[in-house]
């Protein structure tokens, strides 16, 4: 196990609240401002020509459904979906069905930088445009919902490094339990 060097004198006790603080928090605090993220951008495409990324997601949607589905369904229908994200989120209720929307909705976001390059990159693919940035940053929205998937089963951060060291020490025996761990032998290698 890595030990962690203590801040000198007073700072110590200040540095342990603060981090104890930010395990105890950090995971429900991320998920009701993605939650809030999530709604309010959804909430904006319910009333046209107020979202940004209204265009792109109706373009994006088109090609997709293959032009079955008309634009202004499928604006409320990404409305619909978001704001349910959102309020999942927010509610930390229905965590799972949440987070496979969230997926869902992830990547329908990305596909405009396949579908609409020209678009999303002044010059493909190191320059993006403003909602290239905008499509980009949904790499963060990913990473927040698996910081926030790894909790649906009651899971947590902690300030205690040995706490950690437990968990990984579980996990390990469960793995060797279900046989997770074991080795075969090599040719060559056994009596």
């Amino acid at each position: 196990m890595r030990t962690v060097r203590g801040l000198p004198g007073p700072l110590e006790a200040v540095d342990v609240r603060i981090t104890q603080w930010m395990a105890r928090y950090g995971v429900v605090t991320l998920r009701v401002a993605l939650g809030v993220v999530f709604f309010w951008f959804g909430f904006l495409k319910f009333f046209p020509n107020l979202s940004p990324a209204q265009t792109l997601a109706v373009d994006t949607i088109n090609v997709l459904t293959f032009g079955l589905m008309p634009g202004g369904v499928s604006l409320v229908l990404l409305a619909t979906l978001e704001c349910a994200i959102g309020l999942g989120l927010i509610s930390g209720r229905l965590m799972r069905p949440t987070l496979l929307l969230l997926a869902f909705q992830m990547v329908g976001a990305a596909s405009p930088l396949i579908l609409f390059p020209g678009e999303v990159f002044t010059a493909f693919p190191y320059a993006p445009t403003l909602e290239g940035q905008y499509i980009i940053k949904n790499v963060v929205l990913v990473s927040s919902g698996l910081v926030i998937g790894a909790t649906v089963r009651g899971g947590g951060l902690t300030a205690h490094p040995q706490g950690i060291e437990v968990a990984r020490q579980t996990e390990h025996q469960e793995k060797d339990r279900r046989g997770g761990f074991q080795t075969r032998p090599r040719p060559g290698n056994h009596p």
